[in-house]
Protein backbone atom coordinates (compact mmCIF):
# COMPACT_ATOMS: atom_id res chain seq x y z
CA UNK A 1 0.00 0.00 0.00
CA UNK A 2 2.58 2.56 1.05
CA UNK A 3 4.83 2.16 -2.00
CA UNK A 4 2.00 3.89 -3.89
CA UNK A 5 1.95 7.04 -1.73
CA UNK A 6 3.60 9.71 -3.90
CA UNK A 7 5.87 10.96 -1.11
CA UNK A 8 7.80 13.06 -3.62
CA UNK A 9 4.75 15.33 -4.08
CA UNK A 10 4.33 15.94 -0.37
CA UNK A 11 5.79 18.65 1.78
CA UNK A 12 5.90 19.93 5.36
CA UNK A 13 4.21 22.93 6.90
CA UNK A 14 5.62 24.76 9.88
CA UNK A 15 3.60 25.88 12.89
CA UNK A 16 5.13 28.38 15.30
CA UNK A 17 3.87 29.85 18.55
CA UNK A 18 5.91 28.38 21.35
CA UNK A 19 8.72 30.45 22.85
CA UNK A 20 10.98 27.45 23.50
CA UNK A 21 11.47 24.04 21.97
CA UNK A 22 8.58 21.62 21.52
CA UNK A 23 9.00 18.31 23.37
CA UNK A 24 5.81 16.51 22.43
CA UNK A 25 3.19 16.46 19.67
CA UNK A 26 -0.02 14.40 19.72
CA UNK A 27 -3.19 14.16 17.60
CA UNK A 28 -6.67 13.82 19.04
CA UNK A 29 -8.61 10.60 18.37
CA UNK A 30 -10.35 11.94 15.24
CA UNK A 31 -7.28 13.59 13.77
CA UNK A 32 -8.64 17.16 13.67
CA UNK A 33 -6.53 18.74 16.40
CA UNK A 34 -2.90 18.57 17.28
CA UNK A 35 -1.47 19.39 20.69
CA UNK A 36 2.09 20.55 21.27
CA UNK A 37 3.86 20.64 24.65
CA UNK A 38 6.89 22.85 25.18
CA UNK A 39 9.75 23.77 27.48
CA UNK A 40 8.02 27.21 27.64
CA UNK A 41 5.62 25.63 30.25
CA UNK A 42 2.60 25.71 27.95
CA UNK A 43 0.72 23.35 25.69
CA UNK A 44 -1.07 24.55 22.58
CA UNK A 45 -3.98 23.11 20.66
CA UNK A 46 -4.00 23.57 16.89
CA UNK A 47 -6.98 22.96 14.63
CA UNK A 48 -5.53 21.23 11.56
CA UNK A 49 -7.42 20.95 8.26
CA UNK A 50 -6.00 17.88 6.51
CA UNK A 51 -6.51 19.41 3.05
CA UNK A 52 -7.02 23.06 3.98
CA UNK A 53 -4.78 26.10 3.88
CA UNK A 54 -4.81 29.47 5.56
CA UNK A 55 -4.22 30.67 9.09
CA UNK A 56 -4.38 28.04 11.81
CA UNK A 57 -6.08 28.94 15.07
CA UNK A 58 -4.44 27.80 18.27
CA UNK A 59 -5.40 27.87 21.95
CA UNK A 60 -2.81 28.15 24.71
CA UNK A 61 -3.08 25.92 27.80
CA UNK A 62 -1.46 27.86 30.64
CA UNK A 63 -0.89 26.80 34.23
CA UNK A 64 2.12 24.50 34.42
CA UNK A 65 5.19 26.01 36.09
CA UNK A 66 7.76 23.79 34.36
CA UNK A 67 8.34 22.15 30.99
CA UNK A 68 5.36 20.24 29.47
CA UNK A 69 7.29 17.12 28.50
CA UNK A 70 4.54 14.88 27.23
CA UNK A 71 0.83 15.00 26.53
CA UNK A 72 -1.85 12.60 25.34
CA UNK A 73 -5.47 12.89 24.26
CA UNK A 74 -8.38 10.97 25.69
CA UNK A 75 -8.79 8.07 23.21
CA UNK A 76 -12.60 8.34 23.44
CA UNK A 77 -13.08 12.11 23.60
CA UNK A 78 -11.75 14.47 20.91
CA UNK A 79 -11.54 17.50 23.23
CA UNK A 80 -9.97 16.15 26.41
CA UNK A 81 -6.23 16.14 26.85
CA UNK A 82 -3.82 15.26 29.66
CA UNK A 83 -0.44 16.93 30.18
CA UNK A 84 2.56 15.79 32.24
CA UNK A 85 5.07 18.34 33.49
CA UNK A 86 8.30 18.68 35.41
CA UNK A 87 6.30 20.71 37.98
CA UNK A 88 5.11 17.35 39.42
CA UNK A 89 1.51 17.88 38.33
CA UNK A 90 -0.63 16.11 35.77
CA UNK A 91 -3.47 18.18 34.35
CA UNK A 92 -6.60 17.41 32.38
CA UNK A 93 -7.83 20.11 30.00
CA UNK A 94 -10.80 20.89 27.81
CA UNK A 95 -9.31 21.74 24.43
CA UNK A 96 -12.32 23.85 23.43
CA UNK A 97 -12.04 26.35 26.27
CA UNK A 98 -8.36 25.88 27.14
CA UNK A 99 -9.39 25.45 30.78
CA UNK A 100 -7.82 22.97 33.20
CA UNK A 101 -10.58 20.74 34.59
CA UNK A 102 -8.53 18.42 36.86
CA UNK A 103 -5.13 18.46 38.45
CA UNK A 104 -3.16 15.86 40.42
CA UNK A 105 -0.02 16.56 42.47
CA UNK A 106 2.39 13.63 42.14
CA UNK A 107 5.71 12.92 43.80
CA UNK A 108 8.26 13.64 41.07
CA UNK A 109 9.07 15.32 37.76
CA UNK A 110 6.77 13.72 35.20
CA UNK A 111 8.24 12.75 31.83
CA UNK A 112 5.83 10.18 30.33
CA UNK A 113 2.07 9.95 30.09
CA UNK A 114 -0.29 7.60 28.27
CA UNK A 115 -4.01 6.81 28.27
CA UNK A 116 -5.48 3.35 28.60
CA UNK A 117 -7.25 2.67 25.26
CA UNK A 118 -10.73 2.69 26.89
CA UNK A 119 -10.06 6.16 28.34
CA UNK A 120 -10.59 5.16 31.99
CA UNK A 121 -7.01 5.37 33.32
CA UNK A 122 -3.89 7.45 32.73
CA UNK A 123 -0.39 6.18 33.47
CA UNK A 124 2.39 8.62 34.35
CA UNK A 125 6.11 7.96 34.65
CA UNK A 126 8.55 10.26 36.41
CA UNK A 127 12.31 10.84 36.55
CA UNK A 128 12.57 8.68 39.69
CA UNK A 129 11.32 5.57 37.80
CA UNK A 130 7.99 5.68 39.58
CA UNK A 131 4.78 4.73 37.82
CA UNK A 132 1.48 6.26 38.92
CA UNK A 133 -1.89 5.22 37.51
CA UNK A 134 -4.75 7.67 37.85
CA UNK A 135 -8.46 7.02 37.62
CA UNK A 136 -9.57 9.65 35.10
CA UNK A 137 -12.99 10.36 36.67
CA UNK A 138 -11.75 11.03 40.20
CA UNK A 139 -8.29 12.04 38.97
CA UNK A 140 -6.74 10.27 41.93
CA UNK A 141 -3.87 7.73 41.97
CA UNK A 142 -5.07 4.11 42.14
CA UNK A 143 -1.64 2.43 41.74
CA UNK A 144 1.86 3.58 42.57
CA UNK A 145 4.95 1.55 41.92
CA UNK A 146 8.64 2.42 42.08
CA UNK A 147 11.02 0.35 39.98
CA UNK A 148 14.67 -0.33 40.77
CA UNK A 149 15.70 0.15 37.13
CA UNK A 150 15.41 3.00 34.64
CA UNK A 151 11.89 3.17 33.22
CA UNK A 152 11.45 5.08 29.99
CA UNK A 153 8.34 5.09 27.84
CA UNK A 154 5.19 3.20 28.86
CA UNK A 155 2.18 1.85 26.95
CA UNK A 156 -0.91 -0.34 27.18
CA UNK A 157 -1.79 -2.87 24.51
CA UNK A 158 -5.04 -2.35 22.56
CA UNK A 159 -7.20 -4.35 24.97
CA UNK A 160 -5.68 -2.73 28.08
CA UNK A 161 -4.82 -6.15 29.56
CA UNK A 162 -1.06 -5.72 29.16
CA UNK A 163 1.17 -2.87 30.22
CA UNK A 164 4.64 -2.32 28.74
CA UNK A 165 7.66 -0.56 30.25
CA UNK A 166 10.79 0.16 28.21
CA UNK A 167 13.87 0.08 30.44
CA UNK A 168 17.44 1.32 30.58
CA UNK A 169 18.57 -2.33 30.69
CA UNK A 170 17.56 -2.91 27.06
CA UNK A 171 14.49 -4.89 28.11
CA UNK A 172 10.75 -4.47 27.69
CA UNK A 173 8.92 -5.48 30.83
CA UNK A 174 5.43 -6.83 30.15
CA UNK A 175 2.99 -6.61 33.08
CA UNK A 176 -0.58 -7.82 33.34
CA UNK A 177 -3.14 -5.11 33.96
CA UNK A 178 -4.61 -4.11 36.39
CA UNK A 179 -2.59 -6.37 38.74
CA UNK A 180 0.79 -5.10 37.38
CA UNK A 181 2.18 -8.61 37.88
CA UNK A 182 5.20 -9.42 35.67
CA UNK A 183 4.26 -11.55 32.63
CA UNK A 184 7.43 -11.41 30.55
CA UNK A 185 10.81 -9.75 30.19
CA UNK A 186 11.83 -9.29 26.56
CA UNK A 187 15.55 -8.96 25.89
CA UNK A 188 14.97 -6.41 23.19
CA UNK A 189 18.19 -4.43 22.68
CA UNK A 190 21.87 -4.24 23.65
CA UNK A 191 21.36 -0.73 25.08
CA UNK A 192 18.56 1.14 26.82
CA UNK A 193 15.07 1.08 25.29
CA UNK A 194 13.75 4.63 25.00
CA UNK A 195 10.41 4.52 23.25
CA UNK A 196 7.53 2.19 22.35
CA UNK A 197 4.60 2.36 19.94
CA UNK A 198 1.64 0.00 19.53
CA UNK A 199 0.43 -0.57 15.99
CA UNK A 200 -3.22 0.62 15.68
CA UNK A 201 -4.29 -2.71 14.15
CA UNK A 202 -2.96 -4.54 17.22
CA UNK A 203 -0.54 -6.90 15.44
CA UNK A 204 2.76 -5.40 16.46
CA UNK A 205 4.57 -3.10 18.79
CA UNK A 206 7.86 -1.36 18.06
CA UNK A 207 10.69 -0.38 20.39
CA UNK A 208 13.33 2.29 19.77
CA UNK A 209 16.69 1.99 21.49
CA UNK A 210 19.94 3.77 22.32
CA UNK A 211 21.62 1.18 20.04
CA UNK A 212 20.04 3.15 17.11
CA UNK A 213 17.78 0.23 16.13
CA UNK A 214 14.00 -0.07 16.07
CA UNK A 215 12.73 -3.59 16.74
CA UNK A 216 9.32 -4.83 15.58
CA UNK A 217 7.54 -7.39 17.77
CA UNK A 218 4.62 -9.69 17.10
CA UNK A 219 2.32 -8.94 20.04
CA UNK A 220 0.65 -12.37 20.16
CA UNK A 221 3.92 -14.34 20.04
CA UNK A 222 6.11 -11.76 21.87
CA UNK A 223 8.73 -12.45 19.20
CA UNK A 224 10.94 -9.96 17.36
CA UNK A 225 9.94 -10.01 13.68
CA UNK A 226 12.64 -7.69 12.35
CA UNK A 227 14.68 -4.57 12.99
CA UNK A 228 14.90 -1.24 11.19
CA UNK A 229 18.51 -0.11 10.86
CA UNK A 230 18.47 3.24 9.06
CA UNK A 231 19.21 5.55 11.99
CA UNK A 232 22.71 5.98 13.41
CA UNK A 233 21.87 7.72 16.70
CA UNK A 234 19.78 6.68 19.74
CA UNK A 235 16.13 6.37 18.71
CA UNK A 236 14.07 8.94 20.61
CA UNK A 237 10.62 8.63 19.08
CA UNK A 238 8.62 6.23 16.88
CA UNK A 239 5.04 6.08 15.53
CA UNK A 240 2.90 3.80 13.36
CA UNK A 241 0.58 5.32 10.78
CA UNK A 242 -3.18 4.73 10.95
CA UNK A 243 -3.16 1.60 8.77
CA UNK A 244 -0.19 0.07 10.59
CA UNK A 245 1.73 -0.17 7.28
CA UNK A 246 4.28 2.58 7.94
CA UNK A 247 6.54 3.38 10.85
CA UNK A 248 8.31 6.68 11.42
CA UNK A 249 11.39 6.84 13.63
CA UNK A 250 13.68 9.71 14.58
CA UNK A 251 16.79 10.54 16.59
CA UNK A 252 19.66 13.01 16.36
CA UNK A 253 20.08 11.98 12.70
CA UNK A 254 19.07 14.87 10.47
CA UNK A 255 16.22 12.95 8.87
CA UNK A 256 13.09 11.10 9.93
CA UNK A 257 12.93 7.58 8.53
CA UNK A 258 9.61 6.27 7.19
CA UNK A 259 9.71 2.53 6.55
CA UNK A 260 7.32 -0.15 5.35
CA UNK A 261 6.44 -2.24 8.40
CA UNK A 262 6.17 -5.54 6.49
CA UNK A 263 9.31 -5.30 4.34
CA UNK A 264 11.47 -3.14 6.62
CA UNK A 265 12.39 -1.00 3.60
CA UNK A 266 12.65 2.79 3.80
CA UNK A 267 9.99 4.44 1.63
CA UNK A 268 10.83 8.07 2.43
CA UNK A 269 13.11 10.23 4.54
CA UNK A 270 12.09 13.68 5.76
CA UNK A 271 15.09 15.96 6.16
CA UNK A 272 15.22 17.88 9.45
CA UNK A 273 17.58 20.49 10.86
CA UNK A 274 17.92 19.24 14.43
CA UNK A 275 17.52 16.27 16.75
CA UNK A 276 13.87 15.19 16.93
CA UNK A 277 11.91 14.89 20.20
CA UNK A 278 8.54 13.62 18.99
CA UNK A 279 6.95 12.15 15.85
CA UNK A 280 3.30 11.16 15.61
CA UNK A 281 1.10 10.06 12.72
CA UNK A 282 -2.46 11.32 12.43
CA UNK A 283 -5.01 8.56 13.29
CA UNK A 284 -7.01 9.10 10.05
CA UNK A 285 -4.64 10.42 7.36
CA UNK A 286 -1.01 10.10 6.34
CA UNK A 287 0.04 13.29 8.09
CA UNK A 288 3.11 13.10 10.32
CA UNK A 289 3.67 15.73 13.02
CA UNK A 290 7.24 16.16 14.24
CA UNK A 291 9.10 18.47 16.60
CA UNK A 292 12.71 18.85 17.64
CA UNK A 293 15.47 21.04 18.91
CA UNK A 294 15.31 23.56 16.06
CA UNK A 295 17.25 26.80 16.57
CA UNK A 296 17.09 30.07 14.66
CA UNK A 297 20.16 31.84 13.26
CA UNK A 298 20.77 33.45 16.68
CA UNK A 299 20.90 29.95 18.25
CA UNK A 300 17.66 30.53 20.16
CA UNK A 301 14.93 27.84 20.30
CA UNK A 302 12.50 28.23 17.42
CA UNK A 303 9.57 26.66 19.23
CA UNK A 304 8.15 25.14 16.05
CA UNK A 305 6.72 21.84 14.96
CA UNK A 306 6.01 20.66 11.43
CA UNK A 307 3.49 18.41 9.73
CA UNK A 308 4.56 16.38 6.70
CA UNK A 309 2.05 14.99 4.22
CA UNK A 310 0.40 17.98 2.56
CA UNK A 311 0.14 18.01 -1.24
CA UNK A 312 2.44 20.47 -2.90
CA UNK A 313 0.23 23.36 -3.88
Amino acid sequence: MDEKIPFKNLHSREYSGHKKKVHSVAWNCIGTKLASGSVDQTARIWHIEPHGHGKVKDIELKGHTDSVDQLCWDPKHADLIATASGDKTVRLWDARSGKCSQQAELSGENINITYKPDGTHVAVGNRDDELTILDVRKFKPIHRRKFNYEVNEIAWNMTGEMFFLTTGNGTVEVLSYPSLRPLDTLMAHTAGCYCIAIDPVGRYFAVGSADSLVSLWDISEMMCVHTFTKLEWPVRTISFNYTGDLIASASEDLFIDISNVQTGRTVHQIPCRAAMNSVEWNPKYNLLAYAGDDKNKYQADEGVFRIFGFENA
